[in-house]
């Protein structure tokens, strides 16, 4: 799964994982798991390179397992070799939200770096600028998860994208 901040990866990745009988993983949080440091402290730290650097070593990784639903990063398609390995490895969904909706489902967040005193709104239309056409790239499918439950969301995915269907054990 790839996507803006705010899309639902996480949860709909979760929600799909289920249905499908796979195991779930969240990047960030299996780096966060790997170094015992929350995001933004490595961000703090390392800056945005070194957490990028992380991040490929755990897409890598990751990608090379079978029956798993990944939830990437919002930037991990920034990095060609992140864009390749999803590409090769597996069926890449982009779930995309509009401005309004990411902005109201990151208001509480104090965990993402990139936000972090700024304005919100104008940050995520810059990286959604910046990161639209790389998520289009690199996806197979793509869907909005705007006013659609994840659950539902998942539904709706494994009975619209042939290759989910044919390998979920709970139709």
């Amino acid at each position: 799964m790839v996507g803006p901040m705010g899309a639902g990866k996480s949860t709909v990745g979760r929600a799909l994982a289920k249905l499908l009988g796979y195991a779930f993983v969240d990047s960030d949080e299996e780096i966060e798991r790997r170094t015992g440091a929350n995001i933004p402290w490595i961000f703090e730290i390392e800056g945005e390179q070194g957490f990028r650097d992380r991040e490929q070593q755990v897409i890598t990784e990751l990608a090379e397992r079978d029956q798993v639903v990944i939830a990437t990063g919002g930037g991990a398609v920034l990095r060609d070799a992140n864009r390749q390995t999803l590409k090769q490895r597996g069926l890449v969904i982009y779930l995309c939200a509009s401005l309004r909706e990411q902005v109201w489902r990151t208001s509480h967040d104090r965990k993402r770096p990139l936000l972090a005193g700024k304005n919100r709104r104008a940050v995520l239309s810059e990286l959604m600028a910046l990161r639209d056409p790389l998520y289009r790239e690199v996806s197979d499918v793509v869907v909005s998860t705007d006013n659609r439950s994840a659950k539902k969301l998942a539904q709706h995915l494994l009975t619209q994208i042939p290759e989910l269907s044919s390998v979920a054990p709970y139709p």
